[in-house]
């Protein structure tokens, strides 16, 4: 006569899985970088354009309503060496002249030849500042930027 064995629980110890999932958690959370706050407000014109921006090696140049230039960086250790260690937070700084812009824009391409160029204008803003900006990437030799612009709602 044949015994039938029984079913035998098996126990898994949920713990260490616990563990691990916590200091995944904390992991992401200490090394996540957050986007620094913004030197100048700007209202971004609308278009249909679907094109998303790059999420890395991005020079943005800012044009507010009231002429002031900003020059922008997503790179952390490029904005230490271009404008300095103490401008190593912000996420971009104003600039004075035209002439400075040129400038810097050339150092930054020189540093980091990938860099994708993007004018982000205020839409009050008028014409003249965006196409000075225009014509000095132009005779930096940057031909190819974009225009940033906030999607129309249908």
């Amino acid at each position: 006569m044949k015994h039938k064995k029984g079913r035998v629980n098996i126990f898994i110890d949920m713990t260490p899985m616990v563990d691990v999932v916590m200091l995944l958690l904390t992991f992401f959370m200490l090394t996540t970088q957050f986007k620094p706050p913004s030197e100048a407000e700007v209202l971004l014109p609308s278009s249909n354009s679907q094109f998303k921006l790059p999420e890395s090696d991005v020079m943005t140049i800012t044009v507010t309503r009231d002429n002031r230039f900003f020059l922008g960086l997503d790179s952390q250790n490029l904005r230490s060496r271009l404008f300095g260690e103490e401008n190593a937070l912000k996420s971009g700084i104003e600039l004075q002249d035209k002439q400075t812009l040129a400038e810097l824009v050339i150092q930054a391409r020189i540093a980091n030849p990938k860099l994708r160029t993007v004018i982000k204008a205020d839409k009050n803003a008028p014409y003249g500042p965006i196409e000075d900006v225009m014509n000095i990437l132009q005779k930096v030799k940057i031909t190819r930027f974009n225009l940033v612009t906030e999607l129309e709602k249908s």
